[in-house]
């Protein structure tokens, strides 16, 4: 029987992963924000259905992760006894159209990466302000674009030369370009890290479903596992020099909401290696 102390903090263990799955869902909103805002400058002839998964690729991305963390909890905490073949078949089902819109949404960072790479010299400009007074933008990064005027264009770049982004009435110099690519390519190398993240813990629930996650298997899982969470904490700790908050904060997020994952099945684990043999009695 659990003491009081231990009831609060299992209390208070409860309430602070709770916490950081609503953190996360609400990021879904800053994303969409973020992106929305984008939009306009992105896509100059409006959003049309081919465009979605490229210009809300970190929604549609956010969104399905918080749907699949919420089937992980249910199937390695909530639900791990007494699950009938139905409820077990709907969450693989749900799981595998999360999966479906998960690689969706990478093919989304990756088309946004090969669209920095049209980016062509702007002839003519060599000095930023010449562009101010009309519908030109600055990207200070591949979702947030401002408006050149006469006020702000010293404050973009003082550079003489600037690279147009192909179908956009934005404009960014040589550096930010590298910056914009290099946050592209950890978009990308981010999003592959995590499908290979989620579909390793995958792997690891059905093998803890058939008691198999042990020996070998167990200490390759891990080792895999501490391979790909320190990619993913560089990613984090990069958007954080970059100083992209919101990114940054998501990443730390799902770090560790997946750590929250990870205790539940070990704890199931050891739960199940504590169960006594189906032939033998339960002894109090």
């Amino acid at each position: 029987m659990r003491t009081g102390l231990n009831v609060d903090r299992y209390k208070i263990f409860h309430v602070f992963k709770y916490t950081i799955f609503a953190l996360l869902t609400l990021n879904v909103y800053l994303f969409f924000a973020e992106e929305w805002a984008a939009s306009s400058h992105r896509f100059v002839d409006g959003v049309q259905f081919g465009d979605v998964i490229e210009g809300f690729a970190a929604t549609i991305d956010t969104a399905a992760w918080v749907v699949l963390l919420l089937m992980f909890e249910l199937q390695t905490f909530i639900l791990t006894n007494f699950v009938s073949k139905s409820v077990s078949r709907a969450l693989h089902v749900i799981r595998a159209v999360c999966y479906a819109v998960i690689g969706y949404a990478f093919y989304g960072y990756l088309t946004k990466l090969l669209f920095l790479f049209g980016a062509a010299p702007l002839p003519g400009i060599a000095n930023l302000c010449e562009l101010a007074g009309g519908s030109w933008a600055y990207a200070i990064d591949l979702d947030q674009y401002e408006i050149i005027t006469a006020m702000n264009c010293a404050e973009w770049s003082t550079a003489n030369s600037f690279h147009h982004l192909s179908g956009m009435n934005a404009v960014v110099d040589h550096s930010g370009l590298i910056d914009i690519t290099r946050l592209a390519w950890v978009d990308v190398i981010n999003s592959g890290v995590w499908l290979l993240v989620v579909f390793l813990l995958e792997f690891d629930v059905r093998l803890q479903e058939h008691h198999k996650l042990a020996g070998v298997a167990l200490r390759i899982s891990n080792l895999c596992k501490y391979v790909l969470y320190s990619i993913l904490l560089m990613a984090a700790v990069y958007w954080g020099v970059k100083g992209d908050f919101v990114d940054f904060w998501d990443a730390f997020l799902w770090l560790v909401a997946f750590v929250f994952i990870e205790l539940n099945v070990f704890e199931r684990r050891h739960d199940t290696l504590d169960e006594p043999p189906a032939s033998q009695p339960i002894t109090s």
